[in-house]
């Protein structure tokens, strides 16, 4: 029995995946674990492997393909079974007595001869919905637009292509295209702006330019956690009234506590405790006495948490991710720092579901190790506030003595918080901060 591998549901809020990497072919045998593919949600990277043994009968989507959530993927059963009913293809009876023996279905190379839909009467549009609401926003001139899907189905790519090479006609003529009454060719010829002639494009993706070596480039698609921030950050900015505070503590009390427990970690049998580690235990803390700064803000209603669930700004290969550290406020110094070390190092490995990077209340990003001394965080939405640790200078005291300041740089939306009640979190948190053994005693 043929057995069809359908794209998981990662998170309640995702609705489609992208393919990234395909581990097996049509025709190879599968065994039960056996890694099939690759692919990504807008904000962490899944692999994922065989249910079954068999072998691998039809593949329905390339590398680089938004496939819903649910959607069938791939087929796998024994060589020879019909896998019609999940590639849409006529089977040998449907075809008749005469007819060669259908062969299993596979997209393996995205080089598919263009489809022109509605060339005949009775001709099928095959068209993805985002490829669809993509060309009805920019107008692509739909007969340049090579189909790479599967089944000679137009996907966004295929639309992202056709406009990058300049493919641009109008938003009535895609519609009349799509009802299947486009006659000719309507392409209007776009200009790219640029002094230098692309001559020749390498596989590698390097682009060799003609007359001089200095217009060498190379092309990279931006990924989907790229998009997902590029998103995020965009609104941000745009929808929220952002301003941020400065201020620096006395890290004397945490800097020598850090050096304490260092030297006592194997005797008391504790992890390694870090500077951003108790930050985010005061944060937890102090986070429950400003209800406004630990919410969201969601059109005109505000989410007031109970409890302090800080996001963990982490730098990884694949762009900015920000696990959830849930009832970080319940949690003792040890176990923020066991937590927030499995989410980091999670993060770094794509391991992280789309769930626990949501419902965060507040977050903290740490440039303090890049010898950052002040910046400016992006607030995380639909959170109203966020908090940028920075690293530590040595300053100078009215006696002429000298400390050492951790800066802390608090960005508020101004919708959902004064200026004062910012400051004064603000301010607490250094207070906290700088009696650091007396708050672990609360």
């Amino acid at each position: 029995m043929a057995n069809p591998v359908i794209m998981p549901r990662q998170g309640q809020s995702v609705e489609a995946c992208i393919i990234t990497a395909w581990h097996k072919k049509v025709g190879d045998a599968v065994s039960e674990g056996d890694l099939l593919f690759s692919y990504e949600t807008d904000k962490s990277a899944f692999d994922e492997k065989s249910p079954v043994s068999g072998t691998m009968l039809a593949i329905l989507a390339l590398d680089g393909d938004v496939v819903p959530c649910l959607d069938t993927v791939c087929v796998i059963g024994q060589a020879g079974e019909d896998v019609s009913a999940f590639t849409g293809a006529p089977t040998a009876e449907a075809k008749g007595a005469d007819a060669t023996p259908a062969t299993p279905a596979t997209v393996s190379s995205p080089a598919v001869t263009p489809v022109q839909p509605v060339q005949q009467e009775g001709d099928i549009l095959r068209i993805s919905p985002r490829a669809k609401a993509l060309a009805l926003q920019t107008g692509v001139d739909m007969t340049r637009v090579t189909a790479t899907g599967p089944h000679g189905r137009i996907i966004q790519r295929d639309i992202d292509a056709a406009l990058d090479s300049g493919y641009h006609s109008t938003v009535a003529d895609v519609e009349a295209y799509l009802a299947g009454g486009y006659k000719g060719n309507t392409a209007v010829a776009v200009t790219q702006g640029t002094a230098l002639e692309v001559v020749e494009t390498q596989p590698d993706n390097t682009v060799y330019v003609a007359g001089t070596d200095f217009g060498l480039y190379e092309e990279a698609p931006m990924s989907g956690v790229r998009k997902a921030i590029s998103r995020s950050m965009c609104a941000s900015l745009t929808e929220m009234a952002q301003l941020t505070l400065n201020a620096s503590f006395d890290a004397t009390s945490v800097m020598e506590y850090r050096k304490h427990l260092k030297e006592n970690a194997e005797i008391l049998g504790l992890g390694k405790i870090t500077l951003n580690d108790m930050v985010l235990y005061a944060v937890s803390r102090t986070l429950l006495k400003h209800p406004y700064i630990n919410a969201n803000l969601i059109g005109d209603t505000f989410r007031l948490y109970r409890h302090a669930n800080i996001g963990l700004a982490v730098d990884t290969d694949r762009g900015l991710l920000v696990p959830t550290l849930f009832g970080a406020d319940t949690m003792t110094l040890s176990q923020i720092a066991e937590a927030s070390k499995d989410a980091a190092g999670r993060a770094r490995s794509g391991q992280l579901s789309p769930d626990e990077m949501s419902g965060g209340s507040f977050t903290v990003t740490n440039l303090g190790s890049l010898g950052i001394e002040s910046f400016t965080p992006v607030i995380n939405p639909p959170q109203t506030a966020i908090l940028g640790v920075c690293t530590i200078t040595n300053r100078l005291r009215a006696d002429g003595s000298v400390y050492p300041a951790m800066g802390l740089s608090l960005t508020f939306d101004h919708r959902a918080v004064d200026g004062a009640p910012a400051a004064k979190f603000l301010a607490e948190l250094c207070t906290n901060l700088e009696n650091f053994q007396l708050l672990l005693a609360k």
